[in-house]
């Protein structure tokens, strides 16, 4: 297997991210980009030298500053400015992981030879994601708009020996990195500091990160399902394709058939039942689950077109013999799906939290609470008191940012998408839904333990072992905080085929 991933004009979608990020592959681009790249500057350059028509952002001023003209001799230190200017961030550091996906990202679209900028450039980018050489950025700053400018430009600091780097968990001047890693700074040429920070590479990152994650939470929650529908001795019938193909939204049946595949062989679920229905919790598994696979396959779909495009301005196209200033890097489209999925991933939180209500409840012949002497023991009680309020954090986190829009530059980015502040707004729903997750299994594997002699299926007998290596049966009360930390662990351990999540 290759540890090599070459940048090229393949797709990349989300299977083959993962692989780079699981696998630590390292990046180096393609005879096609080294050309494309070339050929794009070398159009660039010529233009500038031929043709004294304004260019945004090559021979002008920023924004509202558009029509500014700037002398030739002033071109590099006009990008340096913009990267200096505009690197604004404040907030919390980005996680690491976010900002090497930033790299890739950027990397991937200044490849494709519409942004007119220098090998050298993307080539020290390249330097950074391969020797870990991480920008310090921050998660506040961006509109979503004139693309991610303040995170964009603490993403470039680095390449003019400005800004600062992490070097493991350290923090150092970015100057210090270069010199260790035996590189120097660059000077930026004509537009370059503008393809550097335009773009939607923060909101792309922070989406991509948050899919493949509600992926595998996805897949994760009808696992955790399945074990609270036998925990809560639930009927099978609901799950049947006959009812699905009837109504047949593709997450829907999907659903439906991993629950009947997961509860297979079950002995409890096989047992003739009292209770003719079933609480929706349980019954529209299919329905609520499908509905959120549904929208993880519309945002899937939408952030793959954005990672596989020019998003910087004006582009170049040399064929053409034209320079264009358009809007590619509005993230309009990104906002909207992101927004989407949060609403879509709160909702997976949310109905695993009734059906942990449900499990403590005292029902169908369970204890209350699910532990021996409840009264002594408050057992689960209060995990469900924190999967509540984790719901309603979520709710909260849910509020559109894509509605608003705040005039900008003067007037002249007078509509923004706010989609960064939906980009960080959804890894925390996501990462709520984790934690969600973790107490729905707490709960469900102890509910489980009260069914025996009768056992679940084979499947998910094996997973419940190895939960149980991990969150040993509450016999009696503890701190049950040390439970849910450990569960998250063990969903994040989850090594799960690739083809049974994209």
């Amino acid at each position: 297997m290759s540890q090599i991933h070459y940048i090229s004009s393949e797709i990349l979608d989300l299977k083959i991210i993962s692989s780079i990020l699981d696998e630590h592959k390292k990046l180096k681009l393609s005879e096609e980009c080294v050309h494309t790249i070339n050929a794009s500057r070398a159009y660039l350059d010529k233009k500038i030298k031929e043709s004294k028509t304004p260019v945004y952002g090559v021979n002008t001023g920023f924004g509202s500053l558009c029509n500014v003209a700037i002398r030739d001799e002033n071109l590099t230190k006009l990008q340096e400015n913009l990267v200096r200017s505009h690197a604004c961030g404040t907030g919390d550091y980005v996680p690491k992981d976010i900002v090497k996906l930033m790299l890739l990202l950027k990397i991937q679209s200044l490849s494709y030879g519409h942004s007119g900028v220098h090998i050298n450039t993307v080539q020290r980018l390249i330097d950074f994601y391969n020797l870990n050489i991480l920008p310090v950025i921050y998660d506040q700053g961006s509109l979503g708009a004139s693309g991610d400018l303040a995170p964009l430009a603490h993403l470039a600091l680095p390449l003019i020996g400005e800004g600062e780097v992490w070097l493991g968990n350290k923090i150092i001047s970015s100057v210090e990195a270069l010199k260790s890693n035996g590189l120097t700074k660059i000077s930026l040429q004509s537009k370059e500091g503008l393809a550097l920070l335009n773009g939607t590479q923060f909101m792309s990152a922070y989406g991509v990160m948050a899919l493949i994650k509600s992926h595998k939470l996805s897949y994760l929650a009808d696992v955790v399902g399945a074990i609270s529908i036998d925990a809560f001795n639930c009927n099978l019938s609901p799950f049947n394709p006959l009812v699905h193909y009837v109504r047949p939204h593709k997450g829907q049946i999907k659903t439906a058939a991993r629950i009947i595949s997961f509860l297979e062989d079950s002995e409890i679920a096989a047992t003739e039942k009292q209770n003719v229905q079933d609480p929706y919790s349980f019954r529209c598994i299919p329905q609520v689950h499908g509905a959120t696979k549904d929208v993880i396959d519309f945002a899937t779909k939408t952030f793959k077109t954005e990672i596989n495009s020019v998003t910087d301005n004006p582009n170049i196209f040399p064929a053409d013999d034209m320079i264009i200033s358009g809007g590619n890097f509005h993230g309009q489209p990104l906002a909207l799906a992101l927004d989407y999925l949060s609403i879509a991933m709160s909702e997976l939180g949310s109905i695993s939290e009734r059906r942990v209500y449900q499990l403590i409840s005292g029902l169908r012949g369970l204890p209350p609470f699910l532990v021996d002497s409840p009264g002594l023991n408050s057992g689960m009680m209060i995990p469900q008191y924190t999967a509540a309020s984790i719901v309603s954090q979520n709710k909260q986190l849910c509020t559109p940012s894509s509605v608003d829009s705040i005039v900008s530059s003067n007037g002249q980015e007078d509509h923004v998408s706010m989609g960064a502040n939906a980009a960080t707004k959804l890894l925390k729903v996501v990462d709520n839904v984790e934690t969600l997750l973790s107490i729905e299994l707490l709960n469900a594997v102890q509910a489980l333990h009260y069914r025996q002699p009768l056992h679940t299926s084979g499947f998910l007998q094996s997973f419940t072992k190895s939960y149980r290596e991990v969150v040993p049966f509450a016999d009696k009360d503890r701190i049950f905080a040390n439970d849910i930390k450990l569960g998250k662990i063990f969903i994040k351990s989850m090594n799960i085929d690739l083809n049974e999540l994209y």
